[in-house]
């Protein structure tokens, strides 16, 4: 039969290695929920880039839709005075969609 002193020190022997267990377990849960708390993020980071992206787009290819029209126009005043008026109602709806989208202060 062990000493007593052996099953004492293999009681605590267990006891310790069941809290090293519990907080492992825990910084594990920790680690896994950051790790979906980044994904998120990342997530939502890739699609504002895309967003971003499409935007630029849309506004490098109107600056060239503008250019061709006033190419196309040439010195016609009657054309001019069209592209003048379409380009001012585009300018109104962006300027009205900015103002409406753009939150309070």
């Amino acid at each position: 039969m062990p000493p007593a002193w052996a099953f004492i020190l293999l009681l605590v022997g267990i006891s310790l290695w069941a809290g090293l267990n519990w907080k492992l377990n825990q910084l594990l849960a920790l680690a896994r929920a950051t790790k979906e708390t980044m994904m998120s993020a990342l997530d939502d980071l890739t699609a504002q880039v895309t967003a971003n992206t499409d935007t630029e787009a849309s506004a490098v290819q109107a600056i060239q839709n503008i250019a061709a029209a006033l190419a196309a126009a040439g010195t016609d005043p009657v054309k001019l005075a069209a592209l003048q008026t379409q380009l001012k109602t585009s300018a109104d709806a962006l300027a009205a969609a900015i103002v409406a989208n753009t939150p309070a202060a």
